[in-house]
């Protein structure tokens, strides 16, 4: 089955944090025997920041916008299957209209959303917005995270279906390494600065180093260069998914701080919580619904809602414990949330629509 795919970037990270998701995704539906080719626009300096290595299970396609636009929809149309991503980043108005009109008998299209509670926030806060209408035109919609309350809020909205395919592990890509002294803290943090997650990284984590003036923490992500730091936070930059093992290898214990949208809405762990499992590190989340459908709380994953919540488990859990906690949540993972699994979940959907569709044929 040939997948033609629009999304924000496969090769490259930089403020882009769903690399990792479309890297584990894709790369597991090629190994069933799907024909990825996706197609990224060349923006926001990306290609100067590639780090994806070689990627031997999709073809990539970088275009420059507008000019190359018509051409790419051009060699979707050859597809089984077309993918829209939201958040491409350019044009992406004029994509989720026009991969509609590639629909055919041949060719299915799908909007897979990675960022939900934004796109169903605008969706609802402007009621003349486009995209509102084209929602009941797509075979499928597919989300990374939101669990049920987006399933319903997109069914409401008139799209025929909603699945949720979850944030996962790849542990080719995310396992354990050995400690970087150089990056050795009580608590590490990496996360882009952006308007949703600010706030709470300062009530979390920075708040968090305040209260405890003893312990060292290290942030990581573009964007908090011109933030004003507690003296015992240090500041590493944007940091590559191939370092992550490295970062999450050398702290005592990781932070996970979901974007308030999400953490709202709950059912959507980041990519972080997972690269975390891979590496065996004991994470702190903050709290938000659904967290116990992927881990087991206290032996698998540490909650707090609060920053003094956050202080505690620093202080009252053991090197030896934490790392107890770190195994059990890799075991976990290992064991229910690989993108191998994922990927399965994908193919199953598909396989039952094509099966539905050739008997409503016959």
């Amino acid at each position: 089955m040939k997948l033609f795919v629009f999304g924000s970037s496969l090769t490259s990270s930089y403020w882009n944090g769903a690399a990792t998701y479309y890297r584990g995704v894709y790369k597991n539906l090629n190994a069933l025997g799907y024909e990825v080719t996706f197609a990224e626009p060349d923006i926001y300096g990306r290609q100067q920041k590639r780090e994806a290595g070689v990627i031997d299970y999709a073809q990539v396609l970088v275009y420059q916008r507008p000019r190359d636009l018509d051409r790419m929809l051009s060699e979707a149309s050859g597809a089984d299957l077309v993918i829209k991503h939201s958040g491409v980043g350019a044009d992406d108005a004029l994509l989720e209209r026009e991969v509609l009109n590639l629909q055919s008998a041949a060719t299915q299209v799908a909007f897979w959303d990675v960022d939900a509670p934004a796109t169903l926030a605008r969706v609802e806060d402007v009621i003349d917005d486009p995209f509102r209408e084209l929602i009941p035109e797509y075979d499928f919609v597919f989300t990374y995270g939101g669990g049920p309350p987006i399933v319903e809020h997109y069914l409401r909205l008139g799209a025929r279906n909603c699945h949720p395919i979850y944030n996962a592990l790849d542990p080719e890509t995310h396992h354990p390494v050995n400690p970087d002294p150089e990056l050795a803290c009580d608590l590490a943090f990496v996360g882009h600065r952006l308007p949703d997650r600010e706030r709470r990284v300062q009530d979390f984590f920075l708040r968090a180093a305040e209260l405890a003036p003893e312990l060292t923490f290290v942030l990581g992500g573009e964007g908090w260069g011109g933030k004003a730091l507690p003296a015992n936070v240090r500041w590493i930059g944007h940091v590559g998914i191939a370092d992550h093992n490295r970062v999450n290898c050398s702290a005592r214990m990781v932070l996970n701080i979901n974007r308030e949208s999400m953490a709202n809405i709950g059912f959507s762990p980041p990519t972080r919580v997972f690269e975390a499992a891979g590496a065996g590190s004991c994470l702190i989340t903050d709290s938000w619904p659904g967290v116990d459908h992927f881990f087991e709380l206290r032996r698998e994953i540490l909650v707090a809602s609060s920053a003094e919540g956050i202080v505690r488990w620093l202080q009252t859990v053991s090197r030896e414990d934490a790392r107890e906690v770190g195994c059990a949540m890799r075991d976990r993972a290992l064991r229910d949330h690989t993108y191998e699994l994922r990927a399965r979940q994908v193919d199953a959907i598909l396989t039952e629509s094509r099966v539905t569709e050739l008997a409503k044929a016959s």
